[in-house]
């Protein structure tokens, strides 16, 4: 069973100053945040799956459940601005 879910309450429109993946400072003057909540229990799973230095990692049945999440909690939010 998968533990990875959207707290949709917390999905919002903002303008912030924020720090990338990779270390970098940046500014979005209007983008989302989406908190994604993932079960401690499944990091390990995720992790053990994912090579940063691949193109084709993760495979597409780990990364296509994160993608619907996200974008699932995106729509609806777009929807009903």
């Amino acid at each position: 069973m998968s533990h990875k879910v959207i707290d949709y309450q917390l999905v919002q429109r903002v303008s912030i100053s924020c720090e990338s993946t990779d270390g970098q400072d940046i500014e979005v003057q209007d983008g989302y945040v989406i908190p994604v909540i993932i079960s401690s229990e499944e990091v390990e799973s995720l992790l053990a799956e994912y090579n940063p230095e691949s193109g084709t990692s993760p495979s597409v049945s780990v990364s296509r459940p994160l993608a619907k999440l996200i974008l699932d909690a995106l729509k609806r939010k777009t929807e009903e601005e």
